[in-house]
């Protein structure tokens, strides 16, 4: 599903995005907005909670730089939703490596 990603640009299903986006198994694509940038808290992952996943992959940026809150891994956690956090390059393979299930991908697209 997800094609390529690069510094400032992901390519999904042979789309172009250059802002951070939130990524369904079912091939919808949102543009994420995180209240803080760079830190991400329970507010920002509430609407993927509301779709009920199995799984959410939460790309950090190229170099990592984006952080996520303890109180939002515990939210996502107490869901009974597996959690993958990982620089972005990574977090990207890890979605597609998963896209069989219920899964959304987060995904911070610079730093």
């Amino acid at each position: 599903m997800i094609d390529e990603y690069h510094f400032g640009e992901i390519i999904i299903n042979g789309k172009d995005y250059n802002f951070d986006v939130e990524v369904r198994w079912t091939g919808e694509v949102l543009k994420w907005w995180r209240k803080e940038g760079h830190l991400i808290d329970v507010e920002d992952v509430k609407r993927a909670l509301s779709v009920e996943p199995e799984m959410i992959v939460i790309g950090t940026g190229e170099m990592g730089v984006a952080k996520v809150k303890e109180e939002t891994k515990k939210e996502i956690i107490s869901k009974c939703i597996e959690l993958k956090i990982a620089k972005t390059g990574e977090a990207v393979k890890i979605f597609n490596e998963n896209e069989a299930k219920r899964i959304v991908g987060l995904f911070h697209l610079t730093c």
